[in-house]
């Protein structure tokens, strides 16, 4: 075999590129038994010098790595992957850490200790139903389904302030019977409502290019949100009312608001949030266990110093799955609000931080799908998801590590209750839809399907004489 041939087919192509860089030119090939040139003697493979091609001191590895990375990442699918992959896996080690966390309280209760755990695997089974079914749908019967879902949404934030059907559940009204064990918060499917309805809405004005316009911006987005948010508070729910506001605001970044208009929103709302805050003494006590380190007088930071304990007790690696002392009765609400301190406490400090890279992975996935699509109502509603679930979860994990005050929502994906899991599973059911239909995720996906590869393969085979190899 010649010298140019090896020389050729040396590696795989582009590797000289990728650690050489984009300037590199390969060298002239050395002519059968002539001698090394100087200064390159003993660099060839079994000389003991560093592998031609590779940087000294593992430079040029590191670099192809990176390349090697970066083109992993660039995928099409990388979103498709990271949502599909993300949900699953926060929704199967919430389905753990209910089942650790509740049996506890469960046996307080004088009901199974499988009990919370059945009800939310229940949910889950309902929810994968409704996340397949919403990865499936089209944008036009999504779009169709936004007015609806909002009107629906509203009525049911009435009913549940009518005496008889709403049902109080540590101080907020915001709950009604479905019979049994079984009852629905209409909070939480107001968040899917408004996500539908405000892309729906930017997008139809974008379409009619009046977004450059302020008051196409603000009307009727802002009073709908505002109405919605007055139904909730009207049943105490502060927590809530917070997270739709974020939804908000992510809709009026998307759709471009100006600077000075949002400043103004946010202002508003600030002002209205101090008002709720101060004219209630149990917000007000909630301001005053951030950062607190004693349960204090009348123990009413003794949630949130517990919380804090939870998380000490855990470490590094965490005491074990099962090996809880604050669920003990010590910790109230461990497999709804603070399943985040148990998580800490039995898996340790990889445990929650392994929760955080998850979220954050989705959140990156989500606000990739808002920045790579074309359909403005696709834009808004992944923006708006992405905002929803990545705020929640920031204010739930804020409030269990001291920096927040305790705003009484879940975890998503993770705590227990089947309100906001089912919403929240149909919402990621959206974004996976919405990654299936970046530029190049389609095809990409069909080329997956089993035999599509090989037949496109075998159609692109030119057939060659008989013999010839």
């Amino acid at each position: 075999m010649h010298a140019d041939h090896v020389h050729a087919t040396a590696g795989p192509p582009g590797a000289w590129t990728a650690l050489r860089g984009p300037s590199a030119r390969p060298r002239p090939a050395r002519p059968s038994g002539a001698a090394p040139a100087r200064g390159t003697a003993g660099r060839g493979p079994g000389t003991g010098g560093p592998p031609r091609g590779r940087l000294p001191g593992g430079q040029g590895g590191l670099r192809a790595l990176h390349a090697r990375a970066r083109r992993a990442w660039d995928r099409p699918l990388t979103a498709y992957y990271l949502i599909l992959g993300g949900s699953l896996l926060i929704t199967v080690l919430g389905l753990v850490m209910v089942y650790s966390a509740s049996q506890i309280k469960a046996l307080q209760n004088g009901l199974a200790p499988t009990y919370f755990f059945r009800k939310q695997l229940l949910a889950a089974a309902i929810g994968t139903a409704l996340l397949l079914v919403a990865a499936r749908l089209p944008v036009k019967v999504l779009r169709a389904l936004a007015y609806p879902l909002l009107a629906v949404s509203a009525f049911l934030l009435v009913l549940v302030q009518v005496p008889g059907i709403g049902e109080t559940i540590n101080g907020n009204t915001n709950w009604i019977s479905l019979g049994g064990p079984f009852q629905a918060q209409p909070s939480e499917f107001a968040k899917l409502a408004l996500v539908l309805w405000g892309a729906d809405l930017l997008a139809r004005k974008q379409h009619k290019k009046l977004l450059t316009q302020w008051k196409h911006l603000l009307v009727p987005l802002v009073p709908v949100t505002f109405v919605l948010l007055g139904l909730i508070m009207v049943g105490g729910d502060m927590g809530t009312t917070v997270v739709l506001t974020f939804v908000l605001f992510g809709l009026l970044w998307v759709a471009g608001a100006p600077t000075r208009l949002f400043a103004g929103v946010i202002g508003v709302t600030g002002a209205l949030a101090v008002l709720f805050i101060k004219t209630s003494a149990n917000r007000m006590s909630r301001l005053d266990c951030i950062g607190a380190t004693d349960p204090g007088a009348n123990d009413q930071c003794w949630q949130a110093v517990h919380g804090i304990y939870a998380l000490a007790n855990g470490g590094w690696f965490g005491a074990g799955l099962g090996a809880s002392v604050e669920k003990w009765g010590e910790l109230p609400e461990p497999h709804t609000d603070f399943i985040f301190a148990i998580t800490g406490e039995e898996l340790g400090l990889a445990g929650t931080l392994s929760v955080l890279a998850l979220f954050a992975a989705l959140g990156y996935a989500g606000i990739r799908v808002a920045g790579r699509t074309e359909d403005p109502f696709v834009r808004y509603a992944a923006g708006a998801v992405t905002t929803w679930i990545t705020a929640q979860a920031v204010v739930n994990i804020g409030a269990v590590l001291g920096l927040l005050p305790i705003a009484g929502v879940p975890l998503p994906l993770f705590s227990y209750g089947g309100s906001a899991l089912l919403p929240t599973m149909f919402a990621i059911g959206l974004l996976i839809a919405f990654a299936r239909d970046e530029p190049g995720a389609r095809a990409a996906l069909a080329m997956r399907q089993p035999g599509v590869r090989w037949k496109t393969m075998r159609r692109r085979v030119k057939k060659r004489p008989s013999g010839e190899r």
